[in-house]
C-alpha cells in the first residue's frame, strides 16, 4: 500500500488521508536519510499523536538537495512529434540539471530577467532508494528495487538559451526551475507495475495543456536505469526524470519553414525563430498559475497536487 511522505522545515510527516497527517519520529534530514529509518516511517501510520491539518503545514520539497538529477530527453511519443521528429528514431538520452533548481510544490517560479521564453514540462519524477553503481545489471526482476517512491516534477525551460546554445543544462537549471511534490509517494512492486496507468495533467490558469498516460513513453524507467546503469552512478535520494508528453508551448516550425530556416547562419535562424515566438501566448507570463497532477483513474496511487505561480525578476 503506497506511502505519503511530505516534507516541512521542520520535519517530515505522513499523510493519514488527504486531509491529515502525522509526524515522523526520526532524526532524518535528507531523502536518503528518510529511506534509510523506513520504520520510523511505517510506525507513524499507527502513531496516536494528534494529527496536524495538511493545508496548514508549509511543505517544502520531499527531495532534498544537494541529490543528482536526471532527466530522460524526448521521451513519450507526443512530445517528439511536437518537436518534429520521428519517434521510431529518437534514442535513449539524458542530461543533469542542478539540485540547486529543487523548489518546493507551492514556491514561485522566478523567471530570470533575461529569460524571454519560459516553458513547462510536467514530469514523473523517480526518486531512488537503493545504490545503482555503474556497471548494475538492472533487469525485469530488480529494476523496482532501486525505486523507492515517485513525485510530480516540472522540469521548468528557458527556451530562448536551450536552444540557441544547445545547452539543456544551463537553462534547465536556474533557481526554481524543478518544482518537486508534494509528496514522495512510496510504492510498493505491486504498485510500480501500475506506471503505464498513471496520467500526467498540467493546466495553466485552468487551461489543461499537457494531458497524457504513460502508455505514450517510449523508453521506460527499466530501459532508463539499465542505460544510466552504464554510466551513472545513483544514489539513494537522487531524483530521475522520466520526459514529458506532447503540449509544451514549445513546438516545431513546420517542415518547409525549417527547411529554409537550415539555410541561414545560426544567428539569423534563432532570431528569425524567436521572433516568430513572440506571437505564442502558451510561454508562461507573470502570474500564471500552474496546476499539475499525476494519479492513476481510480486514485490508487495519487502524487497529489503541485500548484506554483510564475513571478518574473
Amino acid at each position: 500500500m503506497s506511502i505519503s511522505v511530505l516534507r516541512t522545515a521542520e520535519g517530515w510527516w505522513v499523510a493519514l488521508d488527504e486531509h491529515r497527517a502525522v509526524r515522523v519520529e526520526t532524526t532524518a534530514t535528507t531523502t536518503a536519510e528518510l529511506l534509510a529509518d523506513l520504520p520510523a516511517v511505517h510506525a507513524a501510520r499507527t502513531a496516536t499523536d494528534e494529527p496536524r491539518t495538511i493545508a496548514d503545514l508549509p511543505l517544502v520539497s520531499p527531495v532534498t538537495a544537494p541529490c543528482r538529477v536526471v532527466a530522460q530527453m524526448t521521451n513519450f511519443v507526443s512530445h517528439v512529434r511536437d518537436s518534429g521528429m520521428d519517434p521510431a528514431t529518437v534514442p535513449l538520452t539524458f542530461f543533469r540539471k542542478t539540485s540547486g533548481s529543487i523548489s518546493g510544490p507551492y514556491d514561485e517560479i522566478v523567471k530570470p530577467g533575461h529569460v524571454r521564453f519560459l516553458d513547462y514540462e510536467i514530469e514523473l519524477g523517480l526518486v531512488v532508494g537503493r545504490p545503482l553503481p555503474v556497471g548494475s545489471r538492472v533487469t525485469e526482476a530488480n529494476w523496482k528495487d532501486h525505486v523507492a517512491g515517485l513525485v510530480i516534477t516540472n522540469d521548468v525551460s528557458a527556451r530562448d538559451v536551450q536552444l540557441p546554445k544547445t545547452q539543456f543544462y544551463e537553462a534547465k537549471s536556474y533557481p526554481t526551475f524543478t518544482p518537486v511534490g508534494p509528496a514522495l509517494v512510496l510504492l510498493d512492486a505491486d504498485e510500480l507495475d501500475r506506471l503505464a496507468d498513471l496520467r500526467l495533467l498540467l493546466k495553466v490558469n485552468g487551461e489543461i495543456r499537457q494531458n497524457s498516460d504513460l502508455t505514450d513513453m517510449i523508453y521506460t524507467p527499466l530501459q532508463a536505469l539499465r542505460e544510466l546503469s552504464r554510466f551513472q552512478a545513483l544514489a539513494p535520494g537522487d531524483l530521475v526524470l522520466t520526459g514529458t508528453p506532447g503540449g509544451t508551448a514549445l513546438k516545431a516550425p513546420p517542415k518547409a519553414v525549417a527547411l529554409i530556416a537550415s539555410l541561414l547562419p545560426p544567428a539569423v535562424k534563432w532570431k528569425t525563430f524567436f521572433n516568430s515566438q513572440q506571437k505564442n501566448e502558451k510561454y508562461l507570463h507573470d502570474g500564471d498559475v500552474l496546476e499539475l497532477s499525476i494519479r492513476t483513474p481510480d486514485g490508487a496511487v495519487d502524487l497529489g497536487t503541485q500548484q506554483n505561480k510564475v513571478r518574473y525578476a
